[in-house]
Formats: structure tokens, C-alpha cells, sequence
């Protein structure tokens, strides 16, 4: 499946060490995996990971999504990494501060897609340049070490946030680029996490990286259409068809008025439940 004409509501974090959730992560309701062999992988089992994960990469992982994050490409790992992402659907860099280090990565992948962690606050101010990078497809927040380097507190409502992960949306949206909402530490608070999901969703993201096996359901519903959603869609689409047979531009529906991009977002809306119902089927 096309990675644009798939959902990206959920991406999980597994560490590329540790071969029980390698092997669980077959089974888990997620749209995509990101397995991992930088943060989450101590110095002396990067070497390790490396061939447990080019193991796990060679099973069938069925309709889910599977993204290798390598070390960056100035560490005494990150070139070794690239061995390991064979089998995979795009390989994510760490740290990307400019479409120069996309470039790099990209002379040494082929034509594998390539995804940033969008995470430092010269990414964020390059985001543009990087989303335009013709192998670039998709961005992740690294909301973390993102608010490590600009010194702002954690917040609910992550106000101190909001400008560097809309300038990524704005850049994501701008060139075709899949966009992915950071993480939600508290695993055990699903509240706090509906809440962030919900958040993300209403800002434009696709989808939330997650750590825990456990926040995939939350997510998994916080970035679908909702019945409610789907249901004015339809309703939408149907008003607007009998609209256009007579001759009008728009319709009305719920007492609000309805024209051609709002039948674009529905006939997506509709999409888009049709694809998760299928990869959930």
C-alpha cells in the first residue's frame, strides 16, 4: 500500500534489542512501527541489535508500516545502521537539521524513503527546506529532546510547543509529507494521553508515535474518522450530489452550507475509514 493512501494513526516505538516485543509487535494493532536502534539501545548492544533486527525485519509483519531509526550518520554507528534496514518500508534519521542531512542519508540508501525526527530547533526553523527534499516522506516530532534544547517546560496543553510543531505541520502539509505527533511519557495516563491525541488530531497530524503498547488503542481512535464524522460525510456528499443535479454550487447541511472543498475533505474522511476498516479486517 501506498504510504499516502494509508493511515499513520499509531507508530510505536520498538527497541531493535529486545526480541520479545520485536516479535509481539506482529501482533498489535498498529499502523506502524519504528524500530529502533538509537536512544532506545544501549552503546553495547548497538551491534547486536543490528542483526536481531535485519532478523526480525526478514518475518511478516503483515500490513503494518515499518520504519528503521538509525543513529545519526556523524556517530560510529549511524553508517553501520544502514546494513540493518533491509525489508524495511523507510529508514528515519535522527536530528535532522537541514535538507543536507537528508541529502546525506539519501546517497547512501537508494531510493528508500526517508523520514526526520524533526527534534532540534534548527530542524524546526528548516522544516520547509527539509519537507522539500525530493525523498523525503514523513516528519516526526521529537517533542522530547525538542524541549531539552529550547529549555521550556512541559505543559498539558504544550503551549510552549505549538509554534515549532505547526511550522512542521505547515512544511509537512506544504510538500506531500506525512506528519507525526511526538510522545506521550505518562504511559499509564490515558487521559493526559487522549487528551495530547485529540490535541494532535485537531492540529492536522496523521497520527502519534507512542512507547507502550498500551496507548494504541487511544490513539488508534483519536486519529480515525469517528461515526459522527463519517456519518456527515456521507450526509454531505449525498446533499451536495443533489445540489449539483440542480444546477446549485452548494448545499446545506445541519444548517451550515457545504461546497466543493468540504466534499473533498468528506470523500477523504470516507477514504480513509475505508482503509482502516480494511487494515483492521
Amino acid at each position: 500500500m501506498d504510504q499516502h493512501a494509508r493511515p499513520f494513526r499509531s507508530v510505536l516505538y520498538i527497541p531493535a534489542s529486545k526480541q520479545r516485543a520485536l516479535e509481539k509487535a506482529r501482533g498489535l494493532n498498529v499502523d506502524a512501527i519504528i524500530f529502533d536502534l538509537e536512544d532506545a539501545v544501549a552503546v553495547e548492544e548497538k551491534a547486536a541489535a543490528r542483526g536481531m533486527l535485519a532478523a526480525a525485519l526478514a518475518q511478516d509483519y503483515g500490513a503494518r508500516f515499518r520504519i528503521v531509526r538509525i543513529n545519526a550518520l556523524d556517530t560510529e554507528w549511524g553508517a553501520a545502521d544502514i546494513a540493518a534496514t533491509k525489508g524495511a518500508d523507510a529508514v528515519l534519521l535522527p536530528k535532522v537539521n537541514s535538507a543536507t542531512d537528508v541529502e546525506a542519508l539519501a546517497a547512501l540508501v537508494g531510493d528508500m524513503p526517508i523520514w526526520a525526527m524533526m527534534e532540534t530547533p534548527l530542524g524546526i526553523l528548516n522544516a520547509a527546506e527539509i519537507a522539500a527534499h525530493g525523498q523525503l516522506a514523513g516528519m516526526v516530532m521529537g517533542t522530547n529532546d525538542l524541549a531539552k534544547d529550547l529549555n521550556c517546560r512541559f505543559r498539558a496543553d504544550r503551549e510552549p510547543l505549538l509554534t515549532s510543531l505547526q511550522m512542521c505541520l505547515l512544511a509537512a502539509r506544504s510538500h506531500g509529507v506525512v506528519a507525526i505527533d511526538g510522545v506521550y511519557n505518562a504511559f499509564k495516563d490515558e487521559d493526559g494521553l487522549r487528551a495530547e491525541c485529540e490535541q494532535g488530531r485537531d492540529m492536522g497530524f496523521d497520527g502519534k508515535t507512542l512507547i507502550h503498547p498500551a496507548q494504541l488503542a487511544i490513539a488508534n481512535a483519536a486519529f480515525a474518522p469517528s461515526e459522527a464524522e463519517v456519518d456527515l460525510a456521507r450526509r454531505q456528499i449525498a446533499a451536495f450530489e443533489v445540489a449539483e443535479a440542480a444546477g446549485q454550487g452548494v448545499a446545506v447541511v445541519d444548517g451550515k452550507i457545504v461546497e466543493n472543498l468540504h466534499i473533498v475533505t468528506a470523500r477523504q474522511t470516507l477514504a480513509k475509514a475505508d482503509m482502516i476498516a480494511k487494515l483492521e479486517g
